[in-house]
């Protein structure tokens, strides 16, 4: 038994001490062992981080947008610096390959040098006037105290994708992370720390999720509550949020579409499919969900995503040459499972996988990447995020048919489609109803862009300017003229 303590509250520039014996203890998803121990914080640090970010907001807001920039560049310098070691953590904590782990901690600092270059650009508007009696000013000024809640499929990048607008804003933040993965953001906080953050800028509480949250919605001095994980727990916050009418950004579940038309490049669109299928181990919002193909394609298709799988290795994502980790505990596989088991039980044919994968010295936490045919509209994998690595595939025969399957969802987070006919792809892309979508393409995310969803999945957007709008208020100033 591992006998270490992590401290991991970080309030008003102070790592604080707080009572070991409610520490939570934090596996490694591959081996099932214990990595550390981390602070089991709640209502009241909260309260106090809440007060500290409210205390340092006057200070920060108030320096100019290059003072803020030079701090961001500073920390995605010794991020950039740091990664590998970072990546390491990630992937013990997280369980992703460390390929994948050192690419989103590089993908993090990203988003700091994308915002630090954005801080200066907070413009405002000077309105021509109906009357000569004023003159109208439009000004951007920021939110206020926010809180930000990230998830535990991508620790690292969802944080900087968060507070790094925030902070170009002009921001101060309390964060709650992952309770599964905390130590990818304290590592980032003692970035923040190196780089000079002036106190109570930024502030870190793990712990009792539900009191933190608590406090993070009904606290009137949170004026905006950012939040990346499902749907349902987003309905909740909005409900709760309701009381302070605060400010929402809410990144939610997705159920990606992936369309391959019979004139794609087929060996191409598969390596791309299951590229987006099973990054983490499928364990990620947009990746593909429903995989339509052409009929006239469709056996090549599956015969070429089955010989690419084999190739694929499982195991320690610390591992050399490891492409599938764990999923990130077991009920995450029981609810792969149970898809699986639907879907068989309703008539799917598995072509690959199908079942959890086993050996010694590694966690039950692992299952086999998956290809599943024979696929109707009535299974549970057609209507439900699996987050995990599970590919159904249904064939289509017709574009509008496929676009209304496609869209008979609640979600609209992410699409792709796979063509080579450019007036193919530019009219399923105006018709799929999602906030985001690839053609040949399935990594959309990137720090210069929007990133959000339509319907139930989710409000606003992270990434490019329209990210830093979404941490500010539009003032009118209107100036009366003699």
């Amino acid at each position: 038994m591992f006998n270490t303590y992590t401290k991991s509250v970080f309030i008003d520039g102070e790592w604080q001490d707080i009572n070991e014996k409610l520490a939570e203890v934090i596996y490694n998803p591959a081996t099932g062992k214990a990595i550390t121990s981390v602070a089991y914080a709640g209502a009241e640090e909260t309260k106090q981080a809440i007060h500290a970010a409210l205390q340092a907001f006057p200070i920060w807001s108030e320096k100019t947008g290059r003072e803020r920039a030079s701090f961001l560049y500073k920390a995605s310098q010794l991020m950039l610096e740091d990664a590998e070691r970072l990546g390491n953590i990630l992937t013990m904590e997280q369980g992703k390959p460390l390929r994948e782990a050192v690419g989103e901690v590089k993908g993090a600092v990203q988003f700091l040098l994308w915002y630090a270059e954005e801080a200066s650009r907070n413009y405002g508007e000077w309105l021509p006037s109906s009357t000569n009696a004023k003159r109208l000013v439009v000004m951007s000024q920021p939110v206020g105290v926010i809180g930000a809640i990230t998830p535990w499929n991508f620790p690292s990048s969802m944080i900087t994708r968060k507070l790094a607008p925030a902070l170009a804003a002009g921001c101060t933040a309390v964060l709650k992370p992952a309770p599964e993965t905390p130590l990818s953001a304290i590592e980032i906080m003692k970035i923040f720390e190196r780089a000079g953050l002036p106190k109570g800028v930024v502030n870190l509480v793990t712990g009792d999720a539900e009191a933190i949250g608590k406090q993070l919605l009904t606290h009137k001095e949170v004026r905006l509550l950012t939040f990346t994980g499902s749907t349902a727990v987003g309905k909740h916050l909005m409900r709760e949020s309701a009381e302070h009418v605060k400010k929402l950004s809410l990144e939610l579940g997705g159920h990606a579409p992936s369309i391959v038309f019979p004139d794609a490049n087929l060996a191409k669109a598969a390596s791309l499919v299951l590229a987006s299928k099973f990054r983490n181990n499928g364990q990620t919002c947009i990746c593909t969900n429903r995989l339509f193909v052409h009929e006239s394609v469709v056996a090549d298709f599956i015969q070429l995503l089955k010989q690419k799988i084999s190739k694929f290795q499982i195991g320690d994502g610390l591992e050399d040459g490891t492409t599938i980790g764990p999923l990130i505990n077991e009920q995450a596989c029981k609810k792969v499972e149970g898809h699986v088991q639907n879907a068989v039980e309703k008539g799917a044919v598995i072509e690959y996988g199908g079942e959890r994968w086993h050996k010694q010295g590694f966690s039950h936490c692992y299952f086999n990447p998956t290809i599943l045919s024979n696929i109707t509209e009535d299974m549970k994998i057609m209507h439900e995020e699996t987050f995990g690595p599970v590919l159904p595939v249904q064939p289509f025969s017709d574009e509008t048919e496929v676009i209304t399957k496609a869209n008979d969802t609640d979600y609209g987070l992410a699409a792709y489609v796979f063509t080579e006919n450019t007036s193919t792809a530019i009219r399923v892309s105006e018709k799929l109803d999602y906030g985001i979508v690839g053609v040949n393409d399935v990594f959309p995310a990137t720090p210069e862009a929007p990133f959000g969803g339509v319907k139930q999945s989710g409000l606003g957007k992270e990434g490019g300017h329209h990210g830093m709008e979404e941490f500010m208020e539009k003032k009118l100033i209107s100036f009366g003229m003699n």
